[in-house]
Parts: C-alpha cells; structure tokens; sequence
C-alpha cells in the first residue's frame, strides 16, 4: 500500500485501487477553499500511476460531504471568498467557483473509472462531489440532495438532469428535498445501495470487478459515454450554472440567508430555510431577535 498526504483529504493505492477520503471529519468533511484543487491532485496521482484502474471517493467520520462550511462562508461577518460587498462583481465570483466545478470534474474527465461511496450525508457542494463520480455507491440510510436549491445555490456541476433526466432534476432543485439510498436507486441517480455496515463490501466489489478490466478498455467505454453528454451541451449548461450560483449568493434571497445566518448561525438559518415555511425575499424582510 502506498499514500500521499494532502491537508484536506487522504489518497492511497492498494493493488489496481486508489482511494481518496475526504478528510475534515469534525466538519463532516465540508468543503473549504483547499478541498476542490486537492482533489483534482489527488484524481491526477491516480490517473498517472499505471498500477490504478479504478478511484474509490469516499469520506472519513460521518458523512461524505455536508456541503460548503458555512460556518467559513455564511456564518463569519462580512465578506469572504464566496460572498463578496456589494456591488458585486460578476465575473470575480464566476472564477472562483469556476475552478472549483472544474476540480471536481476531474473525477468525471479522468480516464479511470471513478465510484463514490456514499454514507451519511452527501449535501449541497457534497452531492456536486458525488455525482461527478462515474458511479455512485449509497448507503440505504445515508441523505443526498442539495438544500440550497431553497435559497443561496445553484449546483454548479449541473449533474443533476444528466443523472435523472429533467422530470426527476426539477422535482430535486425545485424543493431542495433529501433523498434516502432507496429512492436514490430507484430514480437512478445511483447505481447501487447497501445496508450502511455493508457499503465496504459492496463498493469493493464493484471496484474490484472494474479493475480487473484492462485500463484502455476502462479509457476507452468511459470516453464514449462522456462524449454523449458533451454532446448534449453540459460544458456550457456548467458555465450557466455556475454563473447563477454566483447570483444566487448575491441577489436579494440570498443576502437576506447571509444575514440570517451571521445573526443566529448557520445552523438555525439552514432549518429555518429548509424548514418549507416562505423564504424572506429581501433582508429587509427578517425577523428581530
């Protein structure tokens, strides 16, 4: 077994297996700035070690993913790297969460199969990480979907109506809902679920199985379906996406859920944003407490 240290995520090689695990555990392994760009690092020491055909991605302590640390980026005062002061400037924001769509879809341009393994929770920023994999493995109980949907997100790898098709994406962006393992699997947004104390087994089988394939021939199927979606317009659906994420920070909603959560934490703002009761529209619009 051989590893490489990263400061937000562990990589190692076991056999013809390399495995990447998201390494913030006291965070539920939430993403910060570092987090995108060392996972392309790590997919990219993958992809040039000739003995790895497959890439595992999985998360260390309770979850996945939990999304973008809003405690960094929501709850703090003032401006940060996500949130800039108004007026905003477009273009600025678009380049920095550009890079980061860009990291994540190293995992889906890779020519080495890549499986996500899913426990937990896979949230918001999380389920973007995901479903950039090529296959995605779930726990049965473990939670997917991305909440900010609701107010202040746009999911910028846009994965979503390439997995389930537009009738399933609608329903998931409109509502900003969580799905379980079993309605992940049978909308087809996964590709197999296991009892949580079995998830190991279940994605080292799949990742055995795929690497006993011969690496041109893993290169060779993952390109041609890849292609498929180029073809259908996801480089500039990503660019699209991504640009509304921005002014989904930045408009009025989106302000007002900055402000909440400076005020009573990111925690009660996202229950209260999640929660189905209306959304404030406008700062002006919260609450006094």
């Amino acid at each position: 077994m051989s590893s490489t240290s990263f400061s937000t995520l562990r990589y190692e090689t076991e056999g013809r297996i390399a495995t990447i695990t998201l390494h913030r555990p006291e965070r539920l392994n939430a993403i910060d700035e570092h987090m995108p760009g060392e996972i392309e690092a790590a997919v990219e020491c993958a992809a040039t070690d000739d003995d790895v055909h497959v890439i595992v991605l999985q998360g260390a302590g309770r979850a996945f993913c939990a999304g973008y640390d809003l405690q960094r980026f929501a709850e703090a005062a003032g401006p940060n790297p996500g949130v800039q002061a108004m007026p905003w400037e477009p273009m600025v924001d678009f380049g920095f969460m550009y890079r980061f769509t860009r990291h994540y879809m190293s995992l889906w341009r890779c020519a080495k199969p890549t499986i996500a393994k899913v426990h937990g929770y896979a949230v918001a920023g999380g389920s973007d990480i995901a479903l950039c994999c090529d296959l995605v493995v779930m726990a049965q109980n473990a939670k997917i979907g991305y909440p900010p949907a609701r107010v202040w997100g746009c999911p910028t790898t846009a994965m979503w109506t390439y997995r389930v098709g537009p009738v399933h994406a609608k329903r998931m962006l409109l509502t900003g809902d969580l799905i379980d393992g079993h309605e992940a699997l049978r909308i087809g947004l996964v590709n197999e679920t296991a009892p949580a104390d079995r998830l190991d087994e279940a994605t080292q089988r799949l990742a055995r199985r795929i690497a006993a394939v011969p690496r041109s021939q893993l290169a060779m199927h993952k390109l041609v379906v890849n292609q498929v979606c180029d073809a259908m317009g996801m480089a500039n659906t990503q660019v699209l996406a991504t640009l509304f994420d921005g002014m989904a920070r930045h408009n009025p909603p989106g302000l007002a859920f900055k402000a909440r959560a400076e005020r009573v934490g990111f925690r009660q703002a996202v229950a209260e944003r999640d929660g189905g009761e209306p959304i404030p529209q406008h700062p002006d619009e919260l609450a006094d407490d």
